[in-house]
């Protein structure tokens, strides 16, 4: 028996292990090994971190842990349903445990675009958040990614790295002319021409190919294709969500589920390392408070 189990070992999952190892709970950790960020190069943005390698960082976590009681498990966890005041929780080997409270910090799973010759840059030269990539690519011609009116709203983000942007609709073109007129003002060049394929070298893209034979200079893309919830345990347990996917919490990352908490990206707040971090950590203060009452005679 368990006081919390964590389902999800990247920045918000080890944080919140953290705290709960450092309140003497019983916690066990269960990490996939598959991560949102797998294809980045550094991790940006996060205070005394910034540009480490994901791997580093997400070893750096676990070697805090080591000084904590712990349980760090290296497998997926398949399906999770509360009987009772108690989850009960299984691995995708049928082990079956039991816990008090349980943490979502399960992550998105980007919806990178399927572009022609596209996988080669995923990471080093198209991205999807330019907060956390943006800087690296700054006074670059950039690319906004996104069929239809996606990337609207991030091709005049974008403007904040580059004056050179251009919006990429990918053979789509449902631009108003109201959409038109605001990425004229903010000189934001539009082409709605279907990309053919992708071009560069070294992991880093040069130009993008469209099937009308045109060739644009473009030296990153960002992207705005949409992500999906990398595990269905929120769905198989019950949870309400956002109208953009993700899970909705509270002011302390509680879910609708009595004892259940998200975390991370997978909950509804802004999408960053170290947010994901801030908010496991608030999520372990919240579980520890609660287990508190709940123990308290």
């Amino acid at each position: 028996m368990y006081d919390v189990l964590i389902v999800g070992g990247g920045p918000a999952g080890l944080s919140a292990a953290m705290l709960l190892g450092r309140c003497m709970r019983k916690v066990a950790l269960f990490d996939s090994g598959v991560y949102r960020n797998s294809y980045s190069h550094a991790m940006n943005g996060f205070i005394s971190r910034d540009g480490t390698p994901p791997a580093e960082f997400l070893r750096l976590g676990r070697e805090d842990l080591a000084k904590y009681e712990v349980d760090i498990k290296q497998k997926r966890i398949a399906r999770v349903t509360k009987e009772g005041d108690l989850f009960k929780v299984e691995d995708e080997e049928d082990q079956v445990y039991l816990s008090r409270k349980v943490l979502l910090a399960t992550g998105l799973c980007d919806r990178w675009p399927k572009i022609p010759g596209a996988e080669p840059f995923y990471g080093s030269s198209i991205h999807h958040c330019p907060y956390c990539d943006g800087y690296e690519s700054k006074n670059k011609p950039l690319a906004a990614y996104g069929k239809n009116r996606d990337a609207i709203g991030l091709s005049l983000s974008l403007k904040t790295w580059s004056s050179d942007v251009m919006l990429f609709t990918d053979g789509t073109n449902r631009l108003t002319r109201e959409d038109r007129e605001l990425l004229a003002r903010n000189k934001v060049q539009i082409n709605t021409a279907a990309i053919e394929r992708l071009e560069g070298e070294d992991g880093h893209m040069q130009h993008i190919v469209l099937k009308n034979g045109q060739v644009e200079n473009r030296e990153a893309m960002f992207f705005s294709t949409g992500s999906d919830q990398h595990s269905d345990l929120a769905r198989q347990l019950q949870c309400d969500f956002t109208s953009k996917g993700v899970v909705r919490t509270y002011k302390h990352q509680q879910t609708n589920v009595p004892g259940l908490y998200v975390a991370g990206d997978a909950a509804r707040d802004m999408q960053l390392v170290i947010v994901a971090a801030a908010e496991g950590t608030k999520a372990a203060v919240a579980i520890n408070m609660e287990l508190q009452k709940e123990f308290r005679l």
